[in-house]
């Protein structure tokens, strides 16, 4: 691959995803849904590709685009830092521990039963279906088109060559079905009584409707210039500290693989750098001129890529040879993420059960932004302090999620498939267990209960 075929595929991509937003902005059925612009984008080109039409220009490197975009957004969490208020998490231990276990079995039912479904059905139907299948689906679901890409990508190198394919396929599922079960729950939720700050789901801003900001007043800052910019641009200075720690994690993957054979994930290396640039740049100062909004928007502007060139480079062969097994791991993943909503969602929420459930549905299905999307709707001012819970608990999750990206794929692949399934189940069972032990177990309540603040 050339320069110039880079620049001709990025080139491309934004072209289309400029047409993803202009759709988003003028057809009212896409704004009904809130299909994400760089999904409509991706599902255009894939039409367009050399999979369908193929009348679009696209080098033969598309599919290799989502596993080097990965690094940089981990790259971008990492720096991001985290914060931790011991004093908040003492006066509201009940709502914020009950919420962090919550979060903590959202992710282990899916880490756990997935790869267990897999195991114990698909496989056995399917017996040329390796134990890694399973994993995919969680990939896509919990973690989003970046996670099936870095997950894809460590599966491929073990020998699962198609695993990327039907990691961005369920991610592509998953984010559809965050949106429209989402929105389908909220008017449930609406004529039933379940939510507690808004009476209808005719309650949605056009903004949110359109992705176009009109008002002036209502248009936020993508950042503070923290760097001179007769010195240096600020959006330079921000990517090029992201590219260090980018790459400083790949180059890190390959001497460790020399050295002692071990092949990590370039992904969860550049996350440790990331965090290590991070408390060293608060111990040295620099970290004063960092700003994490700026970080943040880098991020984003590389998972839309990321979405749209996971889509884009689908192989539809692929998805028709795994069909079945696909369909069947795909309806057992959507039983799963009702359960942890409906179920797990009203036993470990106590106030604003629903409100704090759904944001867990939404980025349990495919990435953050969908989950905001929804709280946005049902809890617009952020009355249930789901997104400050949010925020707390974070950092504690943090390690259940990159244990599971970095070290499944190995595990799963390579004979040690019980051993991750079994400690995932203990995961699961020990956040029941904590709930309970702690009388956090609010199941008998019931679900037309009140809002978090009328407790």
């Amino acid at each position: 691959m050339s320069v110039n075929d880079f620049l001709l595929d990025f080139a491309f991509a934004s072209l289309f995803i400029v047409i993803g937003q202009l759709i988003r902005a003028k057809v009212p059925l896409v704004q009904k849904f809130f299909v994400p612009a760089s999904m409509i984008a991706g599902f255009i080109a894939l039409v367009l590709g050399n999979q369908g039409l193929n009348v679009l220009p696209f080098s033969n490197s598309i599919g290799s685009y989502p596993g080097v975009l990965i690094i940089l957004i981990f790259a971008a969490v990492g720096m991001g830092g985290f914060s931790f208020s011991k004093t908040k998490f003492k006066s509201e231990v009940e709502r914020v521990g009950s919420y962090f276990s919550y979060k903590v079995l959202a992710q282990a039912i899916q880490f756990a039963f997935a790869p267990l479904f897999g195991v114990l059905v698909i496989s056995e139907l399917f017996p040329e279906i390796n134990y890694g299948f399973g994993f995919l689906l969680a990939s896509g679901f919990s973690g989003g088109h970046g996670t099936a890409a870095a997950v894809g990508s460590a599966m491929a190198e073990l020998g699962f060559t198609d695993a990327t394919d039907i990691g961005m396929t369920c991610a592509t599922v998953g984010i559809l079905s965050g949106i429209f079960g989402g929105l389908f729950f909220i008017k449930i939720g609406t004529k039933r009584g379940w939510t507690k700050y808004i009476e209808s789901f005719q309650y949605i801003s056009g903004d949110l409707k359109t992705g176009l900001i009109k008002d002036e007043k209502n248009r936020g800052s993508m950042g503070k210039e923290t760097v001179a910019s007769v010195v240096l641009d600020p959006l330079a200075w921000h990517l090029a500290l992201l590219l260090i720690a980018s790459g400083a994690g790949f180059l890190a993957n390959g001497w460790i693989k020399d050295a002692i054979g071990l092949d990590l994930p370039s992904y969860l290396l550049a996350f440790l750098i990331g965090m290590a640039m991070f408390l060293c740049f608060q111990k040295t100062g620099v970290g004063h001129y960092m700003d994490n909004t700026v970080i943040s928007r880098i991020s984003g502007t590389a998972t839309d890529y990321l979405v749209f060139f996971g889509i884009a480079s689908i192989k539809i062969s692929v998805i028709v040879e795994y069909a079945i097994p696909l369909l069947l791991l795909l309806l057992f993943g959507m039983v799963l993420v009702v359960l942890t909503l409906m179920y797990f969602g009203a036993a470990m929420n106590k106030g604003s059960w629903f409100e704090r459930s759904l944001f867990v549905w939404g980025y349990s299905t495919g990435v953050f932004a969908i989950g905001f999307i929804l709280l946005r709707i049902v809890d617009p001012e952020n009355k249930s302090k789901t997104l400050n819970d949010t925020a707390l608990a974070g950092p504690l999750t943090t390690p259940f999620e990159m244990f599971a990206w970095s070290m499944a794929p190995s595990m799963l692949l390579c004979g040690q498939h019980w051993q991750f399934i079994i400690l995932y189940i203990v995961i699961f069972a020990a956040c029941i267990l904590l709930n309970r032990v702690f009388k956090w177990w609010w199941l008998k309540m019931p679900l037309n209960r009140p809002a978090e603040q009328e407790f």
